[in-house]
């Protein structure tokens, strides 16, 4: 390949002694080869057709207002933290009816419906000590209305056989006396 300072003799042109340095700096930063040349071209149309693309896609949004778009996005972020705090309140709610039917269940109550419904429910949400004030309505409640409660029901009222003989089996004058009517023998 032929140096810049040849071609340009060819053309009868010659650069000053005293300028040739500058201008040997000047060709190397500026010349630029047929390949660089056509990656730029490559890149310049590339840019070209991605810039028309964007500019039609902007299209798509002219007409489009902005601030309606904003004031829906409130309204959606509102409506979702409405629908948080409302689930939020659901499960508190859960969380409390579960912790008074365990109570119910713990104090002995017979109907879990009929006790809680004697039971002032709001006072209890809001009462800062549920767990004590819980029991004690509870009691409350066994004072006024006991029957809603069991007593200890099998210590209480013992359930067996209630035929004499006190023996080991009670039952047995029952069976005796059955297999008579059978016309079995006792055993």
């Amino acid at each position: 390949m032929k140096n810049i300072h040849e071609i340009l003799k060819e053309y009868g042109m010659e650069v000053p002694a005293d300028k040739k340095a500058d201008f040997d700096k000047a060709w190397k930063e500026n010349y630029r080869t047929k390949s660089e040349y056509d990656n730029a071209v490559t890149q310049r149309d590339n840019y070209k057709a991605s810039l028309d693309d964007v500019n039609t896609r902007l299209k798509e949004f002219e007409g489009v207002d902005v601030k309606d778009l904003q004031g829906q996005i409130t309204k959606l972020q509102g409506d979702l933290k409405a629908k948080d705090d409302e689930y939020a309140a659901k499960e508190a709610d859960r969380v409390f009816m579960d912790s008074v039917k365990e109570a119910v269940k713990a104090a002995g109550g017979r109907n879990e419906k009929a006790v809680i419904a004697m039971l002032n429910i709001d006072a209890l949400k809001e009462s800062k000590n549920q767990s004590e004030d819980l029991k004690k309505a509870l009691e409350d409640v066994k004072k006024s209305d006991g029957y809603l409660f069991g007593a200890n029901e099998p210590i209480n009222n013992p359930v067996g056989g209630t035929s004499g003989g006190g023996g080991a089996d009670p039952g047995a004058d029952d069976v005796a006396a059955l297999r008579a009517a059978m016309g079995l023998p006792e055993k």
